[in-house]
């Protein structure tokens, strides 16, 4: 990745573990269910599902516990676990990220969601958040053909903003998505999750930060620094 960023046109921002909360929730209940099931669906296994679209999650699953594994059953109950949750505790927000969207607002930066999450999840998630009217675009997992860690959700994304790859910033907490944003060309920010980036994606990435409170300290200046004409 090259560091000489002379123009940021976009920013575009992952969904769960990014934005929101979500993926310990997840990984809680697809443990939860799987046990239901009989599968031990470990943290490991499940964790490394994170970033996948929904087709590539069936196989992720598949590869390993086999081609019986009940993915859609299991899938179904999941889902039912995570909405109660979320009905009766609302959707669990990412410490600064109110704070960086009213910044980048304030700047006139525009903003993207580019989500390995269906369209129709997306956007209620987007909407308990009350943040969905924040974005100047939303792209979702079902909207592309190859899911992350393969770059066509966010190139599509810059193409609909009308902007180059290398002037955008991508925001994520997966490997998955770290290292799509990278096949993009694109300036990928790491603000981890449950887990660091492991050492070979953390060459891929162009800074990592604690949380969305530091990437906009890091964003406030690199503004300041670089030609926005």
């Amino acid at each position: 990745m090259v560091n000489n960023m002379k123009k940021l046109s976009l920013i575009i921002f992952d969904m769960d573990g990014l934005m929101f909360d979500t993926e310990r929730l997840t990984i809680s209940a697809w443990e939860k269910v799987g046990k239901d099931f009989g599968y031990e669906l470990t943290p490991t296994i499940t964790a490394g599902a994170t970033g996948l679209n929904a087709r590539d999650t069936v196989f992720y699953f598949k590869k390993y516990l086999g081609e019986s594994f009940p993915y859609f059953d299991i899938l179904k109950l999941k889902l039912k676990y995570v909405e109660k949750y979320i009905e009766q505790n609302g959707i669990p927000i990412k410490e600064g990220l109110y704070e960086l969207l009213e910044f980048l607002e304030a700047k006139s930066v525009p903003k993207a969601v580019a989500t390995s999450t269906e369209r129709e999840k997306a956007e209620v998630c987007l909407s308990l958040a009350k943040v969905k009217d924040k974005f100047d675009l939303i792209v979702c997992g079902d909207e592309v053909l190859r899911g992350k860690p393969e770059p066509d959700i966010f190139l599509k994304g810059a193409k609909e903003m009308d902007c180059l790859p290398n002037e955008c910033v991508v925001l994520e907490d997966s490997e998955n998505g770290l290292k799509a944003a990278s096949r993009a060309r694109m300036y990928p920010i790491c603000a981890p999750d449950l887990r660091r980036p492991s050492r070979e994606v953390q060459k891929l990435i162009y800074k990592e930060f604690a949380s969305l409170v530091h990437v906009k300290t890091f964003l406030e200046s690199k503004l300041n620094s670089i030609d926005q004409k």
